[in-house]
């Protein structure tokens, strides 16, 4: 198997015609996770993220049959997010997008709020350690802020 492929799908960067998809499962995956924080809030951001997710470097993962379950983003070794289809949770999915990221970058951040317990734990059991928490000014909600290091051997 090559790097980014899985027996499922492989991991590749985001093509234009992906965008839809992607953006599906942004605000999806958003409004599941964050039942904390308004869907008026998703909904508001929905077209600034668009335009952003368009100049940034994402990388989707692509099932055996074509589509996309999941992608995730990375800036600079910020980790931006990693979003997985609702019918393609709990598969490993997210894992496989997290790892490609950790081949690609020695280090790296991330923000998760304090409610989001699932993604809080699933980035702890990934090796994740918390630096600190900050009140995040736009929705007021405590957030975690995460950092795993590439271990040297």
């Amino acid at each position: 198997m090559r790097i980014g492929e899985t027996a499922q799908g492989m991991i590749r960067k985001m093509k234009c015609e992906d965008l839809d998809p992607v953006m599906d499962i942004w605000l999806a995956s958003n409004l599941d996770a964050h039942d904390f924080i308004s869907h008026d809030y998703w909904k508001r951001n929905y077209s600034i993220v668009r335009e952003a997710i368009q100049k940034a470097d994402i990388f989707v993962y692509e099932d055996k049959d074509g589509k996309i379950a999941g992608f995730t983003g990375v800036t600079d070794g910020y980790l931006a997010g990693i979003f997985v289809r609702r019918d393609r949770r709990s598969r490993g999915i997210g894992k496989a997008l997290l790892d490609y990221c950790k081949r690609r970058n020695p280090k790296l951040t991330l923000h998760v709020y304090k409610k989001n317990l699932a993604a809080y734990r699933f980035y702890k059991r990934e090796g994740f350690l918390e630096e600190g928490i900050h009140r995040e000014p736009v929705t007021g909600e405590e957030e975690y802020c995460q950092v795993w290091e590439e271990k040297s051997v």
